[in-house]
């Protein structure tokens, strides 16, 4: 059979100034390419900013990103598109498409005539390439993976265009249920969502020796790790909050952002200062070292789709304790992958690491359920989503 030619298209996505960026759709992508049944060029547009100095912080990476590169055998273009803060977010998706489209003309005119694009991220990523597939005649096929759909249709411009576009492509993905009901319940046609989980890289997440990753970290006594950039809906602050009710506990923060100042000045305030390790960007080999090494991951977020480093902790043997939200129930639902917290604060966190410790899973029945999760069911789902909106037999 003929392989499908794909454009995945996300400002999602990683380079290598941003190594960590939209991992999880490069991971996705990687593991749909491994059928054989797909050929992929990806589209990956970057906000244009004109300083490439480090005191810029995350401007200055998406300045210093390629405009081309190859990635794991991927060719990848990273096109500039104009943002502007607090009052373009309404004109986003035409920004984007403006700018994204001599692109796609080029990767055809190149040779790379795709049969349809793959858009991760409804706003303005998903609504942007159903104007792109408009102009040049091809379908379009969106994956809602969170805050897109969860936060972003409260502003009621962006909601207007995230419903248009659900009712003009081809059909929608979404990396959970409860983001799928969230979806249908704004109106979008139930019949053009399917629900395909994300898996876990058991090959790249695995246990390693627990008492040299342990040496490395310096760690001593119970250890929560917690992974994620560094805002305020990733809930670090209240992990912290969660230590002076945990004493002889230490917490490893992998991640960086604009709330480290914050969250330091949180851990002094509350004299856990010295158990509180801030670890900056770590990469996912690294990752994988400190969930080898750490009792527990804490995820303490207040919106997520589908928490990939809940699974990733797990699949190197560490269980989590995390937050009662959106899709995450979907991921911890047995006792060996952890607890959920009752309540979203720091004394949630206290209470769910405390009735964690109580009844800790052996880690080898923790990598066990992480087993679960491969890539191969979502991989057939996505050619059937594929060769459903191109019309092939599945």
């Amino acid at each position: 059979m003929k392989p499908l030619k794909v454009l995945t298209f996300s400002t999602l996505f990683p380079s290598s100034a941003r190594p960590s960026h939209g991992i999880f759709v490069e991971t996705r992508l990687r593991e749909l390419l491994k059928s054989g049944q797909v050929e992929a060029r990806v589209i990956a547009p970057v906000p244009w900013f004109p300083f490439k100095h480090p005191r810029w912080g995350e401007y200055a990476e998406m300045a210093a990103t390629p405009r081309q590169e190859v990635r794991h055998g991927i060719s990848v273009l990273h096109p500039r598109y104009l943002v502007l803060p607090k009052v373009g977010m309404n004109i986003a998706p035409a920004l984007l498409a403006r700018a994204a489209l001599p692109v796609l003309r080029q990767v055809q005119a190149e040779g790379f005539d795709f049969d349809l694009i793959d858009a991760h991220y409804f706003y303005p990523d998903g609504v942007a390439a159903v104007a792109l597939g408009r102009a040049l005649g091809k379908p379009v096929t969106i994956t809602a993976r969170g805050t897109d759909i969860n936060l972003i249709p409260q502003h009621p411009v962006p909601r207007r265009q995230i419903l248009q576009a659900a009712q003009d492509c081809g059909h929608m993905i979404t990396v959970c249920a409860a983001l799928r009901d969230e979806l249908i319940a704004l109106g979008a046609p139930a019949d053009k969502v399917t629900t395909l989980r994300n898996g876990v890289d058991l090959t790249l997440f695995h246990p390693e020796p627990r008492e040299p990753a342990r040496q490395h970290f310096g760690m001593q006594g119970h250890c929560l790790a917690s992974v994620g950039h560094l805002i305020d809906r990733k809930g670090h602050h209240h992990v912290i909050g969660a230590l002076p009710d945990l004493p002889g506990v230490s917490l490893y923060i992998a991640g960086t952002g604009p709330e480290e100042g914050a969250l330091r000045a949180l851990a002094a305030k509350l004299g856990v200062q010295d158990r509180v390790h801030f670890l900056g960007r770590r990469s996912q080999a690294e990752l994988r070292r400190l969930y080898s090494a750490a009792d527990a991951l804490v995820l303490a977020s207040s919106r997520e789709g589908w928490a990939n480093v809940l699974l990733e902790a797990m699949a190197c043997g560490a269980p989590v304790v995390a937050s009662n939200v959106w899709g995450t129930p979907e991921v911890v639902a047995a006792p060996e992958a952890g607890v959920l917290m009752h309540e979203l604060s720091a004394a949630g966190v206290a209470q769910g690491v405390t009735r964690l410790r109580a009844a800790m899973p052996d880690r080898a029945q923790t990598r066990r359920y992480a087993e679960r999760f491969d890539w191969l069911s979502t991989t057939e789902g996505q050619l059937r989503v594929f060769r459903g909106v191109l019309g092939l037999p599945g």
